[in-house]
């Protein structure tokens, strides 16, 4: 268990406060980048911060303070212009950089105007993998990651979002979690399902290292040994608050303190006779967290880890929690969060800050079935895969999937249903 003082390190964001100094070293993922093809302005809350992200007429993406600096109206109601954000309360125009360069009445009375003496904050924001990004901390800044799967072709991607009402460290240690697929994916879901047995294989052993990325998780069950690629290849604890299992990524991106922002990043291989296939546009979706009934929705595998991060309260109370053998990972984490805001605190780089360009054009992670992934399957092969399989016949991960997203998907991989 954790002090009251060491919990609230963890857990609080704001500006000013250890680890939200610490995130804001870190490119944050908050949008879809075709969410701005449906509206073109977005209100934004990252890090306890309220922005607005827009892409103007000309393309140029921005992430600046959700005020006007004029009489604070909200720019998540403004209108793009060829460059930048227009307020519509009087029309005062913010370029990316926070840089005001039109002010319509004041230019008419004063040739132009007080221009010059009016910013507003703005941050650095850039697309990568159908996905925008955000970073709020000190220049230089770092790289924005090019993690392996984004290099990947012939594949389906899709993004699906979640808006979760807790603090995001919960979130974020679920990723080094691996005695929780037993319970919760398994044996839960076979209870969901109306089945009282038999419970899945059990766990036998663990095994926690790290990497330059994060740290990697490993697990042997009954009906595996130490050959199997969940131990000699393991699953990612991406650095700073992401999971990555070989073909997705999940993060758990800090809104405030109380609010997360699920952002899943969904990587389909095609079959080999659908080569070769080149996705024109990567759908998005916002996916429910609870059902009609008020109750929070259980089918799928998302889901289920939502259930257990809210289920221990909106922050959860480190103070009185017993840790077990199966929690070495959480106590690492933990341990190398404290490191880090103690290397920022002194002025240096955390983990896994990416300054190289040549690093930087395809960073390498531990892989499940890179093979697989990589050169592809033939069809039948693919569908007779016991995990790949499933995925070509349901989207497991969360609940919701739309009609549109699912026919795509299936336009991709050559499925027909009746």
């Amino acid at each position: 268990m954790l002090s009251e003082e060491k919990n609230r390190q963890l857990t609080r964001v704001g500006p000013g406060t250890p680890m939200g100094e610490l995130m804001r070293r870190y490119w944050q993922p908050i949008a879809a980048l075709t969410e701005l093809d449906d509206k073109p302005v977005k209100p934004v809350r990252l890090l306890g911060e309220d922005l607005v992200l827009y892409r103007d007429l000309s393309g140029t993406l921005g992430l600046t303070d959700r005020q006007c600096a004029h009489r604070r109206a909200d720019l998540s109601y403004g209108f793009v212009e060829q460059c930048g954000i227009r307020c519509n309360y009087h029309g005062w125009q913010f370029d990316h950089t926070g840089r005001c360069i039109a002010q319509p009445f004041e230019e008419t009375v004063k040739p132009g105007g007080l221009k010059d003496e009016v910013r507003i904050k703005a941050y650095p924001v850039e697309a990568k993998g159908g996905l925008v990004w955000a970073y709020l901390g000190p220049q230089p800044a770092p790289l924005l990651p090019t993690w392996e799967p984004f290099t990947w072709t012939n594949g389906f991607v899709q993004i699906v979002l979640s808006e979760i009402p807790c603090n995001w460290f919960q979130c974020q240690e679920n990723s080094i979690d691996p005695v929780h697929f037993e319970w919760m994916h398994a044996n839960w879901s076979l209870r969901l399902g109306g089945g009282a047995g038999p419970y899945s294989p059990a766990h036998t052993k663990l095994g926690f290292d790290e990497f330059d990325y994060g740290f990697v998780y490993r697990r042997v069950r009954v009906d595996t040994t130490e050959d199997d690629p969940l131990w000699t290849v393991g699953r990612v604890c991406l650095w700073p608050n992401c999971l990555f299992t070989g073909d997705h990524f999940e993060w758990r991106v800090p809104v405030d303190d109380e609010h997360t922002l699920s952002v899943g990043w969904f990587y389909n291989r095609v079959p080999k006779e659908r080569e070769p296939y080149e996705q024109n546009r990567i759908p998005y979706w916002y996916g429910p967290i609870k059902g009609p009934d008020g109750r929070w929705i259980s089918t799928h595998v998302m889901n289920q880890d939502f259930i257990a991060w809210v289920g221990q309260g909106t922050i959860a109370d480190r103070t009185r929690e017993y840790l077990g053998s199966s929690d070495g990972g959480i106590a690492m984490i933990r341990r190398r969060f404290f490191q880090d805001m103690d290397t920022v605190r002194n002025g240096g780089d955390p983990k896994a800050i990416v300054r190289d360009p040549q690093l930087n054009r395809r960073i390498e992670l531990p892989v499940l079935a890179r093979k697989l992934l990589t050169d592809g399957l033939p069809r039948a092969a693919l569908e007779k895969h016991p995990l790949y399989g499933r995925h070509l016949k349901e989207f497991v991960f969360q609940a919701g999937q739309p009609d549109e997203v699912r026919r795509a998907f299936d336009d991709a991989m050559g499925t027909v249903r009746s």
